[in-house]
C-alpha cells in the first residue's frame, strides 16, 4: 500500500532516494524495484532490521534491477548524519506528525536533498484525524503515537517557507479511514470487536489483490475521504 505516487514522484535508474522514517519500508521496497538507490532510514531498529531482511529477499529473487542498490541507516530524523545535498529523491511518509520538533525535521529533509531534487510528504488528513482524535485518547497517546493534527495549508507553509516549491498534492487511502474511526470507537486494542475485524479483512482483499471495484471506489472517494494528505515539492537548483 503506497501513499506516494511514483508517476507523480519519478525515479530514475541508479537515482539516490532517502526514505525518512521508512517503518516497515514499503516506499524502500518500490523504490528499489525501480532501480534507485534507496536509503532506508529510521529510530526504530527493529523495523530496519526487517526492512534489511525484505531487502536481502528482493535480491536473493531478482526483484532488484542493476541499477538498484540499499542500505539501512538507524537515527533521528532531527539531526540526520547525512552530507549536504546527498539525495535526488526524499521521501518523509507518515513520519512527521510523531515528532515534536518537526521543523527541525523538515530542515535536515530539506537540507539533504540535492538542488533540483523532488521531496515527497504525507501527513493524516486534518479532518479524519481529528475524528480518530476525538474517538480515542489512546489513539493518539500511544508511546510514538502521534503528537500533532496537521493542517494541509500550515504544514505546506512549513515547506515552502524553506526554499521548497510545491508541485501538486492529492488524497490517498479513502477506505482506510471508516476503519481507523471503527477502531476508535470501540476500542484501538480491541481486536476481536466483528466490525473493524470484518472491515481489516476487507482492506486485505483489496490490497492482495486490487479488484476493480474498490481501486474504482477508492479513487473516487480519495478527494473527500482520503485518510493521508499528500504534497509533492522540489527543491531549487540554487540552493
Amino acid at each position: 500500500m503506497l501513499t506516494v505516487d511514483f508517476n507523480r514522484f519519478t525515479l530514475g535508474p541508479g537515482m539516490t532516494v532517502l526514505d525518512v522514517g521508512c517503518g516497515q519500508g514499503r516506499h524502500s521496497f518500490e523504490a528499489l524495484r525501480r532501480g534507485a538507490d534507496v536509503t532506508a532510514f529510521d529510530f526504530s531498529q527493529s523495523d530496519l532490521d526487517e526492512v534489511q531482511t525484505m531487502f536481502d529477499a528482493m535480491a536473493a529473487e531478482g526483484q532488484v534491477p542493476a541499477s538498484g542498490a540499499y542500505r539501512t541507516v538507524q537515527g533521528d530524523a532531527r539531526a540526520m548524519p547525512f552530507d549536504d545535498a546527498s539525495f535526488e529523491r526524499v521521501i518523509a511518509s507518515e513520519v512527521l506528525e510523531h515528532i515534536v520538533e518537526d521543523d527541525a525535521a523538515i530542515d535536515e529533509i530539506v537540507r539533504v536533498t540535492k538542488p533540483g531534487g523532488l521531496v515527497a510528504v504525507t501527513v493524516p488528513r486534518y479532518w479524519p484525524e481529528k475524528i480518530c482524535w476525538a474517538l480515542s485518547t489512546p489513539y493518539h497517546e500511544v508511546e510514538g503515537g502521534h503528537v500533532r493534527i496537521n493542517k494541509a495549508s500550515e504544514l505546506v507553509g512549513k515547506l515552502e517557507k524553506r526554499g521548497l516549491t510545491t508541485l501538486g498534492t492529492h488524497h490517498a487511502h479513502a477506505l482506510h479511514s471508516p476503519y481507523w474511526w471503527l477502531k476508535c470507537a470501540v476500542g484501538t486494542e480491541n481486536e476481536d470487536h466483528p466490525l473493524p475485524k470484518a472491515y481489516h479483512k476487507l482492506l486485505v482483499w483489496d490490497m492482495m489483490s486490487a479488484p476493480l471495484v474498490t481501486r474504482v471506489a477508492e479513487r473516487s472517494l480519495d478527494p473527500v475521504l482520503g485518510k493521508s494528505f499528500v504534497v509533492y515539492l522540489r527543491k531549487p537548483e540554487h540552493r
